[in-house]
């Protein structure tokens, strides 16, 4: 679900399940961790560049791999350990780059707000669709900020519409644009570039900007998908239909 393959001082690190365009089950967050810890420590790496596999980057938590909607602490459970292993992708004291194609939602959003440089090629799009099956975009709420202006942050996280690549650019979710199909080859060259700096001097950078922590989405997340809303907003995007709210 997430391979890595280091060359030339550079980890590319792929998400591997272009059956399921990306989605991210739950063990997907514990592999992060995992591979984050290993590449904190490995001398050969310089530089990360995340990126998806098939016809886009990841749409997002799969959201047949939920918690029980019964059971808060499963829930919290779950959240925390996607937001430590955010967290931890973020405080990799080694400069990271997300190189997107295709569909960049939710949870894979979330990816690129933890890497320090975005990339895409003209076929990204990107949104936060949370508001429309009753959940908060959490660490959008809580690190968007950083990055993209207060009217385009509003208008991803209440409006769940998606962004192009220059949309996403203008919006400050996105550095760079390329041609489609280009984004891997772009990567490459900027993390060379970023993996040649001094090691040292790029942890301290890192360690100096820092990023919030995402308690808060721990929080809200656990309590809103045990909500009536978020049942009937999944059941929705199941069925193919629009959800019928009630706000509770």
């Amino acid at each position: 679900m997430l391979e890595r393959e280091v060359r030339d001082g550079v980890a590319w690190l792929r998400i591997e399940r272009p059956e399921r365009r990306g989605a991210l089950p739950a063990a997907f967050w514990g592999r992060l961790r995992e591979v984050t810890a290993e590449l904190a420590g490995d001398e050969r790496v310089g530089a990360v560049v995340l990126h998806g596999a098939g016809d886009c980057f990841s749409v997002g938590a799969d959201l047949a791999d939920f918690p029980d909607a019964g059971d808060l602490g499963a829930r919290r459970r779950f959240l925390a350990e996607a937001t430590m292993a955010l967290e931890e992708l973020a405080a990799l004291p080694k400069p990271t780059v997300a190189a997107v194609h295709g569909h960049c939602i939710g949870g894979g959003l979330e990816l690129t707000l933890a890497c320090d440089v975005v990339l895409c090629d003209a076929t990204a799009r990107f949104s936060a669709p949370e508001a429309r099956v009753g959940l908060v975009p959490g660490v959008l709420l809580a690190w968007g900020r950083e990055r993209i202006g207060d009217n385009w942050l509003r208008y991803l996280a209440l409006s769940g519409e998606p962004l192009d690549a220059e949309e996403a650019r203008l919006a400050g979710l996105v550095n760079f644009v390329v041609p489609a199909g280009e984004h891997l080859d772009r990567a490459a060259e900027l993390a060379g570039k970023l993996a040649a700096g001094a090691p040292l001097a790029a942890a301290t950078v890192k360690s100096a900007l820092g990023r919030p922590g995402l308690a808060s989405a721990v929080d809200s997340g656990a309590l809103l998908q045990g909500s009536e809303d978020f049942a009937e907003g999944t059941a929705a995007f199941r069925e193919r239909r629009p959800p019928r709210f009630r706000g509770r």
